[in-house]
């Protein structure tokens, strides 16, 4: 989530909080919560290892892709964990709901509009591109018989392709709203991609694709 119009949070003596922390924050918020959702599709431990790869790093890369492109527009950007968020995640993870809210990027500086739809596109953008490999590595995974990298690559499509098209909600601080703002057809563009990539989960190919160790 990239939110514009924020400067940075700050802790309660007033001096910056540390980045790399508030990016393991939200690395290990994630990752607890998606894997308490599918504990009971596999053992904890391997939830846990499974999905700190497929949706801890997914989220990584999410708001690194945020930040990279504010900092090459002269941003002074930097990620910021919502400690409550992440909580409120794994609680309803408890229950079965996945909800990731697990911060923001936050920055200081001018950007045109075109600048913020551009920065708020590379955080589904970069869902999307890890959905797509992961789609292609699955065959390969299956092929190659190794069961781990099969499932891995299945619960990083399953769990990219949504976070990529989630986050193209144009609704409130989503990512969607302020590319729809930028420019339509750069929305629709990517929605429409999000889309598919999201629903080849539901296409009869699926059964076979996802078959293998399941």
């Amino acid at each position: 989530m990239f939110n514009p119009q924020a400067g940075y949070p700050f802790r309660s003596d007033n001096k910056p909080r540390n980045e790399l922390f508030e990016f393991a924050k939200a690395w290990l918020g994630t990752t607890l919560a998606f894997a308490l959702v599918y504990r009971h599709s596999m053992p904890l431990l391997d939830a846990v290892i499974i999905m700190g790869i497929a949706a801890g790093l997914g989220i990584v890369i999410h708001e690194l892709a945020h930040r990279v492109v504010a900092r090459r527009f002269g941003s002074q950007a930097h990620f910021f964990a919502n400690d409550a968020m992440l909580v409120i995640s794994v609680l309803l993870a408890l229950t079965g709901f996945i909800f990731a809210a697990p911060g923001a990027v936050h920055h200081r500086g001018y950007l045109t509009k075109k600048q913020v739809g551009l920065v708020a596109a590379a955080g589904p953008a970069s869902n999307m591109v890890i959905a797509l490999l992961s789609l292609i590595l699955i065959p390969i995974a299956n092929m190659l018989n190794i069961q781990f990298l099969f499932k891995t690559a299945v619960y990083s499509y399953v769990v990219n392709s949504l976070l990529g098209i989630f986050n193209m909600i144009p609704y409130g601080p989503l990512d969607g709203a302020k590319i729809m703002d930028w420019d339509m057809r750069a929305f629709i563009a990517m929605a429409s991609v999000g889309g598919l990539l999201y629903v080849v989960q539901y296409l009869p190919i699926a059964k076979t694709l996802f078959v293998f160790g399941f």
